[in-house]
């Protein structure tokens, strides 16, 4: 084996070491050229959820069908009353006693179960089969809803479709749609829906309420309302690839809770910005942090 001048070698040192240098460099430098660059943006991944279609409906609270009780002979006085309004009657139960006029007493029974919702009946008071009724109740505690909807969601409607009714004064109960109006209130372009509420406490007859019809359910991916954005060139959601800025177009669809339905541009486990502004473009740098480690 031939050995080089020395001479030689001490020339060939210098450039030999550099090449180490540089060789022992330049997986930093590919890290470095990987690093996140731009500022930081919060970015979330897209889910899949379930939306509701909402239909409302606002208008007041009927009875379905009411039965009024009276006795069938005139002249007779009340001597006890033993319910009153806002009490939960059964067929047959007594409601008051009433004094014959040749002696003997009378009752008075309710003729369905229900729910009494006026009451005149008063110790001492004439009762007669022509004067105002004693009880009203409304027969088997059955209620309506008589709404209003949109014109242009009257089509989505159809019987048995659930609802939940908020009542003023009463809270919230459930109830579904009985029967939907056959025309279109001219004046106002409005269609009319029955929703047949069931309830054993007393509803006020002619309070207002508002109807939430569920009247189907869609499932995709979703995004908040904040990650889109609206301009002329259509709706687009910004989508982090590559620590990058990519524009996409998307479908939406239905709403609910701060969030939208993307029917079409997304797919599941793509990472969005959370909240989607002007001043991010196509292709820019960026820093992505995620929502969950941005809110610690």
């Amino acid at each position: 084996m031939r050995h080089l001048p020395r001479a030689v070698v001490r020339s060939l040192y210098p450039a030999a070491v550099a090449g180490l240098l540089v060789l022992g460099q330049s997986p930093t430098r590919a890290a470095d050229d990987e690093a996140p660059k731009g500022p930081a943006v919060t970015v979330l991944k897209v889910a899949k959820s379930c939306f509701s279609d909402i239909v409302e409906a606002t208008g007041t609270i009927i009875a379905r069908e009411e039965t009024s009780v009276r006795p069938e002979r005139p002249g007779l006085k009340v001597t006890d009353v033993l319910a009153e309004a806002g009490d939960t009657t059964t067929a047959g139960q007594v409601l008051a006693r009433l004094a014959l006029p040749e002696g003997g007493t009378l009752q008075v029974t309710a003729p369905v179960a229900g729910v009494i919702a006026t009451s005149t009946a008063q110790i001492g008071n004439f009762a007669s089969a022509k004067g105002e009724a004693l009880f009203t109740i409304v027969a088997r505690s059955e209620y309506d809803l008589v709404g209003l909807v949109a014109t242009t969601d009257v089509r989505k409607l159809a019987v048995n479709q659930p609802a939940t009714v908020r009542i003023a004064g009463s809270g919230d109960v459930e109830g579904k749609v009985r029967r939907i109006g056959p025309t279109i209130e001219p004046n106002i372009q409005q269609g009319m829906v029955y929703i047949g509420i069931s309830s054993q406490k007393r509803l006020l007859l002619k309070a207002s309420g508002r109807a939430l019809i569920k009247t189907g359910q869609s499932c995709n991916v979703a995004v908040p309302l904040t990650a889109v954005q609206y301009s002329s060139a259509g709706t687009v959601v910004q989508v982090i690839r590559r620590n990058r800025v990519e524009t996409k177009r998307v479908e939406v669809g239905l709403m609910s809770g701060g969030n939208i339905e993307v029917r079409e541009g997304l797919n599941d486990g793509d990472v969005v910005v959370a909240r989607a502004g002007a001043l991010l473009r196509e292709g820019d740098p960026v820093r992505p942090v995620m929502a969950a480690e941005a809110a610690k």
